[in-house]
């Protein structure tokens, strides 16, 4: 069967494949543009194997809420370059795993979400992840995703390296955004002061109270355990989200800020771009 450039054409136009590869597919295909992509697809595959050690350092990380049932979904998509990742394509793809992830039954694997239908089309997700990556000629890597059935704030720092869903309970999500927003800033690495290891709080007391006692020489015991308390305060503060100065209302902890306008938070999940 004669396959004309005007239909070679066409085709790449919508694969977005080379000229040669298009042409051989429809080729190999008879003019039958389903077995074509599937061939490229197979073809796509097979060079992208030899690709898999490839380092994916960039990437985006997209949060969904399904308006529905409440259901929030977080997800990270790597890739190995920024300007793949600021693409139009990627963007809809990193969207639509998340969107899929709140909307639909859930996922314990990547592949098991990326066997369920893309939202609005009716391909599957694989199937266009696949044509993406095959197009781009890029390592892909659907690296984390997370989905909490409970109220969210969501919160997406502007470059979509860092992403939070805080937890709360309460009518205003606006607050707890804002908390999301505050993790991003601060980077707590616990909720609250019960998340702490006892271990490891025993030991920071133990080195505070040996560095307090040397630089303070002659000080009565109970001044002493007065300021070992004070740099343990601080250093709870430091590590744990409700004993934090909340960043738009320094003289409140997140806590109370929060419980001021109605709102308990209850966990948080923060994840920064390939870490």
């Amino acid at each position: 069967m004669e396959i004309t450039a005007a239909a070679v054409k066409a085709f790449r136009d919508k694969t977005g494949l080379p000229m040669m590869e298009c042409k051989r597919a429809l080729q190999e295909a008879n003019g039958d543009e389903e077995l074509a992509v599937e061939l490229l697809r197979k073809a796509g595959k097979k060079t992208m194997a030899g690709r898999t050690d490839r380092e994916t350092e960039a990437g985006r990380i997209a949060i969904y809420t399904d308006p529905k049932s409440g259901t929030s979904a977080m997800v990270e998509l790597l890739c190995e370059s920024a300007p793949v990742a600021n693409t139009d394509e990627f963007i809809a793809l990193v969207n639509a795993l998340a969107r899929q992830l709140a909307e639909g039954p859930g996922a314990k694997t990547a592949d098991e979400l990326l066997d369920q239908p893309f939202p609005g089309k009716s391909a599957t997700i694989r199937e266009e992840y696949d044509d993406l990556v095959n197009k781009i000629r890029e390592v892909f890597k659907l690296n984390r995703m997370i989905r909490i059935e409970s109220s969210c704030g969501a919160y997406v720092h502007h470059n979509n390296a860092a992403g939070v869903l805080v937890e709360y309970e309460g009518d205003n999500p606006t607050v707890a955004r804002d908390a999301g927003m505050h993790v991003v800033s601060m980077k707590p690495k616990f909720f609250s002061k019960d998340d702490l290891d006892q271990a490891m709080l025993a030991k920071e007391r133990a080195l505070v109270s040996e560095e307090v006692k040397q630089g303070n020489a002659g000080k009565p015991e109970n001044i002493l355990e007065k300021i070992v308390e004070g740099r343990m305060k601080t250093f709870i503060a430091e590590n744990c989200l409700l004993d934090q100065a909340f960043v738009k209302e320094p003289s409140k902890t997140v806590a109370q800020y929060a419980a001021d306008n109605g709102v308990k938070l209850k966990g948080f999940t923060h994840w920064i771009l390939g870490r």
